[in-house]
């Protein structure tokens, strides 16, 4: 049985994960638009798969988090 401390830090790192996700995408975007002079193309499109990046990793966590409940229910 996982204590609520590890329940917690759990879901704190799935905030960190997705915001962390997108601003790294972004800053690689926007390092690729000053390289290649493609302003804000790249900005957004990194952007946009860091919010992509971040999410899928939140819902493999609410995922896997929802089917330990779920066992947890049948005991």
């Amino acid at each position: 049985m996982r204590s609520s401390w590890s329940s917690g830090l759990e879901l704190t790192t799935v905030g960190i994960t997705l915001v962390l996700a997108t601003v790294l995408g972004y800053a690689g975007g926007a390092w690729l638009d000053k390289k290649l002079g493609t302003a804000p193309v790249l900005g957004a499109i990194g952007l946009l798969l860091g919010a992509a990046a971040g999410f899928v990793q939140l819902f493999k966590v609410v995922d896997a988090a929802s089917r330990r409940s779920g066992d947890r229910d049948g005991e």
